[in-house]
């Protein structure tokens, strides 16, 4: 820590929210649930806000409801199709219902200063993805971080490595991934990651 920062406060960048992908479902293994209860417990103690995709089942249930528990704040953006069908989780701070899957993705980009990726599926990776691919054309400047439990993501990590080596990704692109399988190390990580310096493309999302 620096000379006269007070124990206990993290060094770099200040969050005011962080947007967390992860399963609407807890996985075969406990540890995902785990994990995420520490990420929404970790959020809170930090005075950093909870952006996430508003259900109340899975993974996303678990980090939202263990922000609440520790008296943080956890804001919610879901398709109205998906709120119809009764997974909106209805004790959140605040619940933004959109059109559509793509202003959601739009709309929680917008809301965070950072993102995490839990352990997921096909929703999850696309939105791990969407926000890398928007970085990678400068349509943001936010740090992308994957908390790796229990090695979940040890064969998308070795994917991009061998991306990189197949020349279809540039190195660059491959270190906007911050890694860690402890949350408070991969929060530390994110708020002095190198942010990128794409030339900006103007594209709508």
């Amino acid at each position: 820590m620096g000379a006269g920062k007070p124990s206990g406060e993290p060094n770099g960048m200040r969050f005011g929210s962080v947007c967390v992908f992860c399963a609407s479902s807890h996985g075969a293994s406990p540890v995902y649930d785990t994990a995420a209860a520490q990420v929404g417990r970790l959020l809170a103690e930090q005075g950093i806000e909870l952006v996430y995709g508003g259900g109340c089942v899975g993974l996303m249930g678990t980090v939202a409801d263990a922000v609440l528990s520790a008296g943080g704040r956890a804001v919610g953006v879901m398709p109205v199709a998906l709120v119809e069908r009764e997974i909106a989780h209805t004790g959140l701070t605040e619940l933004h219902v959109v059109a559509s899957m793509h202003e959601r993705k739009a709309r929680m980009a917008d809301l965070a200063d950072a993102f995490v990726a839990l352990p997921g599926g096909f929703g999850t990776l696309d939105e791990l993805c969407e926000i890398l691919t928007w970085a990678q054309l400068g349509i943001h400047r936010k740090p992308v971080g994957i908390l790796n439990v229990a090695g979940y993501y040890d064969h998308f990590l070795a994917l991009l490595d061998h991306q990189v080596r197949e020349g279809l990704l540039q190195p660059r692109h491959r270190d906007y991934v911050a890694v860690d399988d402890d949350p408070r190390r991969l929060i530390e990580k994110l708020r002095v990651a190198v942010l990128p310096d794409e030339p900006q493309v103007r594209v709508a999302t």
